[in-house]
């Protein structure tokens, strides 16, 4: 039987598969990121902001409650089997996309897509920070995150180009469903499973087991309960961005092959940024960096409604990238220094409960302020909640 070592040095050649893996599982969503509103008003005819935004509403929600049971169900059925079965979920995906004759289907795709994306995303999250043990965690959630929000990026920017030059579809579609069939491939064959690697490190770790991993996680604990909120929040302001941004920069007369680059910069940053954020995160206070990656957010996104200009939105998803990457790896690090080993699954997933479910909360509550009141009016409305988000961590969660 082969002898389990915990560390990154020690696991590299799983820990790199992963990595590469989660990059197939960013670029699942990077599909979709930058054609989408045009998607919608081209083949289906729909203009109303919250009806657009309605995909990423069932995408946020199902991913949340996937990632919720990916954390329950990651010491019951296996790490390796729920990423298995997430990505033999994602392959009608694009195929759906391609053939879909009415919105209904859309939203159907994006309830499975979701789903997928909750059992790939954290299963690779937490099979990383399971070989990896308690050093370097912020490094291993900073590479994680990396592979999959870079290829979101270059994914979008992909999928913007083919629609430009092919139209909405099918091409980029194709692109979809060649990413799903590889990154099934890849975990099929190569990807093992990391539960052993969780028994031997419980046998050393002295972290208190929480009483109650959901409640501990979302409301009771200071610190736990400070990171979930901003999760939720960040991905608040993500899913607006997602859905709205492209809508501004339309209405500002610039092409798909504009849109693609902006709407690729915040992701791509984001990517590469948490390749340094991620090794901060296991060297400087993980309280300021949140604190400092909230306000950043929240600043950009409130200047966004009063300017405009290709280099000063370029600057602007700059900066939001990079204050989402200081926040990203922090808080899952932050989560699994707080946290036992046993529990340490269930945590994350519940905390990637709340997160994700900021997407569909930050879809709805954007949607419905834009068609009431302006594009503007609901974007400066998520900065000011991204800013307040940024004042609970600074004052609710204790000092790490």
């Amino acid at each position: 039987m082969e002898k389990v070592i915990l560390g990154l040095k020690e696991n590299w050649k799983q820990f790199t598969l992963l990595v590469i893996v989660n990059g197939f599982v960013g670029a699942m969503v990077g599909m979709e990121r930058s054609i989408f509103p045009q998607f919608a008003e081209e083949v289906f005819g729909i203009e109303s902001k919250s009806a657009i935004l309605s995909f990423i509403t069932a995408f946020g929600i199902s991913k949340a409650f996937a990632n919720y049971f990916t954390g329950r169900w990651a010491n019951l059925y296996g790490r390796r089997n729920l990423l298995l079965f997430g990505w033999l979920l994602a392959l009608p995906v694009p195929l759906i996309l391609i053939y879909a004759n009415s919105w209904a289907w859309v939203i159907g795709a994006n309830v499975l897509l979701g789903i997928s994306q909750g059992l790939t995303w954290s299963s690779t999250v937490v099979m990383k920070i399971d070989l990896v043990g308690e050093r370097n965690r912020g490094l291993a959630m900073g590479l994680n995150e990396f592979a999959g929000y870079f290829a979101v990026g270059i994914v979008a920017f992909f999928t913007a180009y083919l629609a430009n030059n092919y139209g909405v579809r099918p091409f980029p579609f194709f692109l979809g469903e060649s990413i799903a069939v590889l990154g099934l491939v890849l975990s099929l064959f190569f990807v093992r499973d990391t539960r052993t690697h969780v028994k031997i490190e419980s046998k050393k770790n002295e972290a208190k087991e929480l009483s109650n991993v959901f409640k501990e996680t979302s409301f009771k604990n200071r610190t736990l309960s400070a990171i979930t909120q901003a999760g939720l929040v960040n991905n608040l302001n993500d899913g607006m961005i997602w859905g709205l941004f492209p809508i501004v920069l339309l209405s500002h007369g610039m092409n798909l092959k504009e849109i693609g680059v902006l709407t690729a910069v915040y992701p791509t940053v984001w990517g590469i940024g948490q390749l340094f954020t991620g090794k901060m995160a296991d060297h400087f206070s993980k309280k300021k960096m949140l604190f400092w990656g909230m306000l950043l957010q929240g600043l950009a996104i409130m200047v966004i409604p009063g300017f405009q200009g290709f280099w000063v939105y370029f600057g602007l998803a700059f900066i939001l990238g990079w204050g989402t990457a200081l926040v990203y790896p922090t808080f899952l690090a932050a989560i699994a220094e707080e946290t036992s080993p046993m529990q340490r699954a269930e945590s994350i997933g519940t905390f990637r409960l709340w997160r994700d479910l900021g997407y569909a909360i930050g879809a709805i509550l954007s949607g419905i302020v834009a068609d009431l009141f302006g594009v503007e009016v609901a974007i400066a409305l998520i900065g000011l909640i991204t800013l307040g988000s940024s004042l609970i961590i600074k004052f609710r969660m204790l000092k790490r």
